[in-house]
Order: structure tokens, then C-alpha cells, then sequence
């Protein structure tokens, strides 16, 4: 079943009376690029997060926001002996600014930071405990949006590889013209040279034979095919397909190509010029498969 790299999960953990938010977002990569934008994960802790981010879901440029929104309602204490150093020092200034009521005054030192206590950045263990439960929250959601853009992913590109092989029997409808085409050209040109050349029947016959075979298509029709089919084969059957997707958008690259460098024949190459517009659409899509 395919799956994209892109996602987004989300999960919210209410502990004691503060509520911590875990927030997951992937987008395509070759390899497993992390990202941690918290302070809430101690320096201690971050392996053991990227890890369990690798091991869950294995490709991707993924990046983990963690937050805690604290219950408003809780006092934070006041460091005293600062709010005292503070106050004393703009009581001495009060005699110079006497416009300078008690009430803003108060107000002031209580803006200051390090005049109310702060709390520990780095969660105690019952914490940490809450925040892993979170994250394994967070990639089971991001695991099912995933899923939901995988689906849309696999139809999209099925459909294109479809339209691929459609084109394949468009060129083959024109295969007789073409070769009708070529041998009155040659013909015509051998004619234009007049009676000062003399033709030998039978070897023009074997160079126009041996010419032809070189423009024959068949066997790049035939790999064509076949990689289209291996192609839907390992979308529908294999998991983490988009690496050997990838490889076999590569060899279908290479028989276009092909087709279209022998195909001589305007109608045969506007369907390769086609084939070749499927086939980025595809090669597009698939970058972001896991």
C-alpha cells in the first residue's frame, strides 16, 4: 500500500492542570531528516526521539513541535528577594520623580521577569512519560493522513501509467504508414538521381530491410510494457514502494527515449512527446511515496 512522506499529526495530553501539545509534520526526503523544535525534550532525550521517529516513520523531512500551555489560573510565585531589590531601588528614585504613583510602580516590577519564578524547562519523569504517550499520539495520526494521501497518490499515478500504455497503442497504429512512408522517400530519392545510377534491385531491397530494422520499435515496445506493468505491480503489492518506483520510472525514461529517437514519424513522436509528459507527472508524484 502506498503512503506519502507528506503528513501532519496532532495530539494534545492533558497533565496535572496544564495541557502539553505534540505536533508532527513530514514532507518528502530521500533519508530521515529530523527536526526538534522544543525545549521541552532534554539534550538527554533527543536520540531516543529521533529514533522512535526513524523507526515509525522511516523517510522524510519530519519536524516535532512540542509546547505546553499552562493552566492560567495557577499563580507562579514571587522571587522576593528580587522584587525587593527592585522596589527599593526605584523607591530611592521616587523622591526625584514624584509624578511615579505606588501602583504602577508595582505593576512594573511585576512585568519583570526575573521577578516571577519560573518553571523548569526540562520535564520530570512522570512528564517525559506524558510526552512520549503524545508522540506515539502524534504518529498514528500522521500515519493515517499518510495513508489518506497515499490513496490519492496511487489513483493519480496509476492513471497516468495507464494513459502511458494507451499511447504505446497509438504508436503502433501508425507503425505501417511509417514504414509505407520511409520506403517511398528512399524511392524517391534514388529516383531523382536518373538513369546515370544504376540500382541493383536486390541489394536496395536488403539495405531497405536492414534500414527498417534498425528503426524497428518492437522490442522497446515490448520493455515498455513490461515496466509499466512491474510498475503497477509494486504500487499495489509492496509497502514503501517509492524507491523501486523511482528505479522503474528510470527504465521506462530510457525506452520512450528510445521510441522517440527511431520513430521518424510525426504522428509516432507526438505521442512520445505525450508518453514523456505522463511520465514526469509520475516521476513528480512518486519523489513523494515513502
Amino acid at each position: 500500500m502506498i503512503h506519502s512522506m507528506t503528513g501532519y499529526g496532532r495530539a494534545e495530553i492533558g497533565f496535572r492542570r496544564d495541557k502539553i501539545v505534540i505536533e508532527i509534520r513530514s514532507v518528502n526526503g530521500k533519508t530521515a531528516d529530523i527536526g526538534l523544535k522544543s525545549s521541552l525534550i532534554p539534550r538527554n532525550k533527543e536520540s531516543e526521539v529521533k529514533q522512535l521517529l526513524i523507526s515509525q516513520l522511516q523517510r522524510g523531512s519530519i519536524d516535532i513541535y512540542i509546547h505546553a500551555e499552562y493552566n492560567q489560573t495557577v499563580e507562579r510565585p514571587i522571587h522576593k528577594e528580587r522584587f525587593m531589590a527592585y522596589y527599593r531601588e526605584i523607591k530611592a528614585l521616587q523622591a526625584e520623580l514624584p509624578e511615579l504613583g505606588q501602583e504602577s510602580v508595582l505593576g512594573t516590577i511585576l512585568r519583570i521577569p526575573e521577578v516571577m519564578e519560573r518553571r523548569s524547562e526540562d520535564p520530570d519523569n512522570d512528564q517525559w512519560t506524558a510526552i512520549v504517550h503524545g508522540i506515539h499520539l502524534a504518529i498514528k495520526q500522521l500515519h493515517h493522513f499518510r495513508a489518506q494521501e497515499g490513496e490519492q497518490l496511487a489513483c493519480e499515478i496509476l492513471r497516468r501509467v495507464e494513459l502511458i500504455e494507451s499511447y504505446i497503442h497509438q504508436v503502433e497504429a501508425h507503425e505501417a504508414s511509417r514504414i509505407e512512408t520511409i520506403k517511398i522517400k528512399l524511392l524517391n530519392r534514388l529516383h531523382e538521381l536518373g538513369d546515370a545510377v544504376q540500382i541493383d534491385q536486390n541489394r536496395f531491397e536488403q539495405e531497405l530491410i536492414y534500414y527498417l530494422e534498425k528503426l524497428d520499435i518492437t522490442e522497446e515496445k515490448v520493455r515498455l510494457r513490461q515496466h509499466c506493468a512491474f510498475f503497477k505491480q509494486t504500487a499495489l503489492k509492496e509497502d514503501c514502494p517509492g524507491r523501486k518506483l523511482l528505479f522503474i520510472v528510470q527504465e521506462m525514461g530510457r525506452e520512450i527515449n528510445t521510441l522517440g529517437s527511431k520513430a521518424n514519424h510525426a504522428s509516432m513522436q507526438r505521442f512520445v512527446v505525450m508518453m514523456k509528459d505522463e511520465l514526469e507527472k509520475i516521476k513528480e508524484q512518486v519523489m513523494n511515496i515513502l
